[in-house]
């Protein structure tokens, strides 16, 4: 399970695991945090992956990756008797190709990610199994599994419930980025006494510099989703879409006749369509789309933007982590529990029930409190480098015991100025 490196010591053999490289901006900012701390902290370790997207983790981040499905068409619906029977044999094939994988690794590490809730359409067969499979392997070859910094939530469906409680048990470490998460694994049946809270590991990323010139004056960044609610409604799914997308045109026209620049961001590859159906129904030279490859892309949107509106998790987190004045379109608990650690728990507003004239008037209560705002988000931010600095320490003693030395952290945390 070991490799040995160009001195003859022995290094750790480290996996990375989810839904990586999969064109979802938070997921990957996960991962690259996760990268960091080991290559700060443990450079000896020998790291790959078992993602959803293993040639785009292969490229940008330099470690080897295998995909996390035998079947490549795992997420799209099967409508066929052949797709059908490409799953069903694909889960058989999964249980050996994932043992396979588990058993070459010391530790395995999955990095952020809501990977115990349900707050977005899931099937239990799935993303959940697979992260099963990976736990209970772990389990069985003595691989230490992490969880680490992860998001849970209830979870209605039976199977998907059952499946995630047993991931979480099996797993030889947790950690949660936020309260709610944790509290959520508790009600599921779940031993959480000895497992800690700590920001999101995006918070861990580096500030990039603003080198670009700031943006015109005034110009609000506009965070947008293909929302369609959670998996408990998928029998609405498409009115609750509907019924965002409205709320959300109607607020942007808004702006824009007020002479307000917008510029729409987004944070998943799905998000495209409504970025299309928001630049069609507001045709403005005002209305212009970012083109984002990462979550420091994001940042440097965010950080030359007056006041940011977003509904993406890891959207609210670049315009936070930058400082500015930020009010959510909020989809879920994380999203709430978020704004208040960072001081902002007033400024959210339902992603089910957008209303335009409300967000307009929330968004105007924001701007005013700007000045007083950005020092809350100095501080917060502040406070939340210390505690992932915790969360990466703590990490070590659980993960590496071998290998923990009595040294300053040189992991590369930077301060939000």
């Amino acid at each position: 399970m070991t490799a040995a490196d160009a001195t003859g010591a022995t290094a750790v053999r480290v996996g990375v695991f989810g839904l990586l490289g999969s064109g979802n901006l938070g997921n990957d900012g996960s991962l690259e945090a996760v990268l960091g701390y080991l290559r700060a902290e443990h450079p000896e370790a020998v790291v790959d992956a078992l993602c959803g997207g293993p040639e785009a983790v292969t490229a940008r981040f330099g470690i080897p990756a295998t995909r996390l499905h035998w079947y490549r068409g795992e997420y799209r619906t099967a409508s066929r008797a052949g797709a059908v029977a490409g799953k069903g044999l694909g889960k058989l094939v999964d249980v050996f190709r994932t043992a396979a994988w588990v058993r070459r690794h010391d530790v395995v590490i999955v990095p952020g990610m809501g990977v115990l809730e349900a707050t977005l359409p899931l099937r239990p067969w799935g993303f959940p199994y697979a992260l099963f499979l990976l736990c209970a392997t772990g389990r069985l070859f003595g691989a230490r599994v992490a969880l680490v910094g992860v998001g849970a939530a209830g979870i209605g469906n039976r199977a998907t419930r059952t499946l995630v409680r047993w991931s979480a048990r099996l797993a030889a470490h947790r950690s949660y980025r936020d309260a709610p998460s944790r509290d959520a694994l508790r009600a599921m049946g779940v031993d959480t006494a000895h497992d800690d809270v700590h920001p999101d590991l995006a918070f861990a990323l580096p500030t990039p510099p603003v080198s670009a010139p700031p943006g015109p004056p005034g110009r609000v960044c506009v965070g947008v989703m293909a929302f369609h609610g959670g998996d408990d409604d998928r029998d609405r799914a498409e009115e609750i879409h509907r019924r965002y997308l409205d709320g959300m045109v109607r607020f942007v026209r808004a702006l824009v006749g007020e002479g307000r620049p917008v510029r729409l961001l987004t944070g998943d590859t799905c998000d495209a369509p409504v970025v299309a159906a928001i630049l069609d129904a507001v045709d403005s030279p005002l209305v212009t789309a970012a083109e984002t490859a990462s979550l420091a892309d994001l940042m440097r949107e965010t950080a030359a933007a007056g006041t940011v509106v977003a509904t993406r998790y890891h959207n609210l987190i670049c315009a936070l982590k930058v400082g500015t004045p930020t009010l959510a379109v909020s989809y879920a608990a994380k999203s709430e529990a978020l704004m208040a650690d960072m001081g902002l728990g007033a400024f959210c507003h339902p992603a089910r029930e957008v209303d335009a004239d409300r967000l307009l008037e929330q968004f105007r209560t924001l701007e005013k409190s700007s000045a007083d705002l950005r020092r809350i988000l100095a501080e917060r931010n502040l406070i939340a480098a210390g505690r992932l600095r915790h969360q990466f320490s703590a990490l070590t003693a659980a993960l590496f015991p071998a290998t923990d030395r009595a040294r300053t952290p040189t992991h590369p945390l930077r301060e939000t100025p």
